[in-house]
């Protein structure tokens, strides 16, 4: 039976009660750490801090494009120099949602799951998970903050499993010389693919 009080909501606020729902449950799951692929340590800076004593809401977009082109150079093989590089990658999207404030001395996990890979561009979803409350700095070794780490690594234990900030940024990659869109070189698209999942 549909409560009288739904009846008398117009089609157009039925239909945006149920998209909120929808939308709230993309949210939580995009909070979880399963949702993600590929884990990279970030070590925050006594400079990420503002004057509330935790790190600045603009840091958080630095952390996010440094494991963006952490993955692309470790494991795409973007190379950097434009003289030489097919392909540069233009950010043209970013957003970001805090849930719950870090600050310096933590050491983040920053995490990545591509949700599309187009022809020229490539949509990312991110987040960021805290350290667990111990009283111990997460253990981080020079081989982590190189290679970072997918799921299923056992160093995720050190990390709460609930994202204190989440986030989606869209790279279009381009020709350098044109500046137009290009198209992905079938190893690029094949390594980014390896972080896709369900939304």
């Amino acid at each position: 039976m549909i409560p009288c009080a739904w009846r008398r909501l117009p089609r157009n606020a039925r239909r945006s009660v149920f998209t909120s729902s929808a939308n709230l449950r993309a949210e939580d799951h995009h909070r979880q750490l399963e949702a993600y692929g590929y884990f990279l340590p970030i070590q925050t800076r006594w400079q990420d801090n503002d004057q509330y004593g935790h790190v600045n809401n603009a840091v958080y977009y630095s952390y996010f494009d440094t494991i963006i082109n952490h993955y692309l150079l470790r494991y795409c093989g973007l190379e950097t120099s434009l003289l030489t590089s097919p392909l540069v990658g233009f950010m043209v999207t970013n957003q970001c949602k805090y849930h719950t404030p870090i600050s310096f001395p933590q050491i983040p996990l920053a995490a990545l799951a591509v949700e599309k890979v187009g022809r020229s561009s490539v949509c990312y979803r991110l987040a960021l998970f805290p350290p667990k409350p111990t009283k111990e700095l997460p253990s981080v070794n020079h081989h982590d903050l190189i290679d970072g780490f997918f799921l299923g690594n056992p160093k995720l234990a050190q990390f709460d499993t609930l994202a204190c900030t989440t986030g989606s940024s869209v790279h279009v990659f381009v020709n350098p010389a044109t500046s137009k869109p290009t198209s992905l070189p079938e190893d690029f698209r094949n390594s980014l693919q390896k972080l896709t999942s369900p939304a």
